[in-house]
């Protein structure tokens, strides 16, 4: 198992950490941010691939931001899949 800690840009949310297995995507936490909505997030991606998480939140938009934490998220799990492969 990998850990990964992604420190975010333009978004509420501060930090995001995760763990992965190979590509599979475990134990994602939002530090800072709405929390109602990024206790959600990690329920429903625990178990998808990097891939599948890039696909669905690549380019989501939090109002006039260039950016989301779904969207921070989806840099931080390719981020970390590349970090992993160098381990």
């Amino acid at each position: 198992m990998f850990h990964y800690d992604y420190v975010t840009e333009n978004t509420c949310s501060q930090v995001i950490s995760l763990d992965l297995d190979g590509d599979i995507v475990h134990n994602v936490k939002f530090t800072g941010g709405c929390n109602g909505n990024l206790k959600a997030i990690p329920i429903l991606i625990e178990g998808w691939t990097v891939e599948e998480i890039a696909q669905k939140l690549e380019g989501v938009l939090c109002g006039r931001r260039p950016t989301s934490c779904a969207d921070q998220l989806s840099k931080a799990v390719r981020k970390a899949y590349e970090e992993s492969k160098k381990a």
